[in-house]
Order: C-alpha cells, then structure tokens, then sequence
C-alpha cells in the first residue's frame, strides 16, 4: 500500500504519518471516528456522516480542526489523491496530545487524521448469499450513541462468532438485541413488519438505519422502532444488518439456526436496491 492520508493539515505518505504517543486517543480511547463509503469516486449518505461527527465532538467536547466547508473539500481531496473509486474513508478525530491525566486537558489540539480503503461496498458477494451472526452478551460501555473509538469489545464478540463457525455477533443485553459488532441489527416479521431497535445511548445511531427506515416507509412497508429478543429473530422471515459499507446486508442464520428460507429475503432486496439507488442518485 502507498496511500496519502491525511494528518493535522497535511498529505503524507502513509508510512510517513507519526501521531505522539501521548495522544489521548491512543492512551485513553479518547477520539471519535466516521466511516463513509466511496461509489464511482463519490460520497454517499455523507451529510448523515458529517452529522453524527459533530453530535459525538459535542458529547465528548473536542472542537472539530476544520469547519464543515472544509472538512467535505479534505474528504473530496483524498478520493482524487488515492483515485478511490470504491471502498470508504476512514476519519479520527482525538482529543490530541498531553500529559497523561484522567482529567481532559485544558488546552490539547484535537489531532484529525484521514485514510481511505479501497473495498467492494456495491457489488458485495455476500449480499446475494447473506450472512451468519452468532448472540454474544453485550458488555459495552453505556454510552453506545457515541462513535467513540473504544472498539476492543465489538472486536472480541467478532472473534467469538467467528470461533463458533459465524461471520458476525449480535450482541445481547437484559434480554434483547442491541446491535451488531459495527452495524445495526434488522428483522422483518412474518407479517412483513420491519423491527429495529429504537434509538437510545444503547446504540450507535446508525446513518444507514434512518435511510433504510426512510425508504421502507415511502415504500409501503410498515415499520416499528423496538427491541426485539434472540427468539423473535429466530422466527422472522427474514434478517438484515445496515451500515456505511455493508448498506443492507442480509442474515441467514442466526447461532446456526435458518432464517426464513435461508437465503436473502424479499425485502433485505428490494431496501437494498432502493438505498443503493437512492443514496447514489444523491452522492456528492
């Protein structure tokens, strides 16, 4: 790989781009990221993205280095410099550099830091067979709506579905479904109801999740914002996942039992085709 990022107000190579050690974000979690994917060089859902951002600086009261004018010309810039025709890049924003202290310090200079992948997001095989998750308890910390960059968890539950013969976990908490390990988790009811978990400091609010929502309700298709338990995904007809690079990704098999008919259901497709249609239709 021979990238240019982007760091603190410069185009580096990326083995030339060096970040302090005392930088909280690597210290102490102490940053926020957003991934936002690419299709034919453009962004997609990026104003949702850019939202969010702002939202998760706020929570955790880092001042963004760029305005917001800025911000979308560097994420344009690194799509042209790394010619991305498809994938995503990845953004991080840290508290910056200081003494370790528990207490934020008075006077850091966030560090932002840009990177692109270069991945298959439209033409993903794995929406045309669907996916297998396993339900691995939820111990995250409380505060799930921000997208901090405190990952080790969802990354251990990941590890663990994989050990059980799954490609994802499914995370479970006083009884009921959160979310996936770094997506939003999705049923459609033998009735044709689509269920999804309301938002909440449980979970991330997932960009993806309010297009989907959006899109299903201007299609016809009912829709409940509720928590929804292991057996009730079990008996669905069918099962999807949402997020920035997987847009909408269906469920098989849940802890290795089928979903439905075990292979992508009607209406994982036809929300799939109608974001991928939509959201690229209004790609910047």
């Amino acid at each position: 790989m021979n990238r240019t990022v982007y760091l603190n107000g410069s185009w580096l190579p990326e083995a030339d781009a060096k970040i302090s050690i005392f930088d909280r974000g690597f210290l102490f979690a102490d940053a926020i990221y957003e991934v936002t994917a690419v299709v034919g060089g453009k962004l997609v859902d990026y104003a949702g993205h850019a939202a969010r951002l702002q939202r998760s600086l706020k929570e955790l009261a880092i001042t963004c280095p760029l305005s917001p004018e800025a911000l979308l010309d560097v994420h344009r810039e690194i799509v042209a410099r790394n010619e991305v025709t498809e994938g995503l890049i990845y953004l991080q924003v840290s508290r910056g550099a200081a003494d370790r202290d528990f207490a934020y310090p008075a006077h850091a200079t966030p560090t932002l830091v840009l990177l692109t992948q270069t991945k298959a997001v439209l033409d993903n095989p794995r929406a045309k067979t669907g996916i297998s998750v396993a339900t691995i308890p939820d111990l995250r910390w409380g505060r799930r709506d921000i997208k901090t960059v405190q990952l080790l968890f969802p990354s251990m539950a990941k590890m663990e579905a994989m050990r059980q013969g799954a490609d994802d976990a499914w995370l479970v908490e006083d009884g009921f479904i959160t979310e996936g390990s770094s997506a939003t988790a999705h049923i459609v009811t033998k009735d044709g109801v689509l269920v999804t978990r309301g938002l909440s400091n449980a979970i991330l609010h997932g960009i993806t999740r309010a297009s989907i929502i959006d899109i299903a309700r201007s299609a016809g298709i009912a829709v409940e914002e509720r928590a929804f338990t292991p057996d009730e995904a079990l008996a669905a007809a069918e099962a999807f996942i949402t997020s920035a690079t997987s847009f909408v990704m269906p469920v098989v098999r849940i802890d290795g039992k089928t979903i439905g008919t075990g292979v992508p259901g009607p209406i994982s497709k036809q929300l799939r085709e109608l974001y991928v249609e939509s959201r690229l239709a209004a790609a910047i």
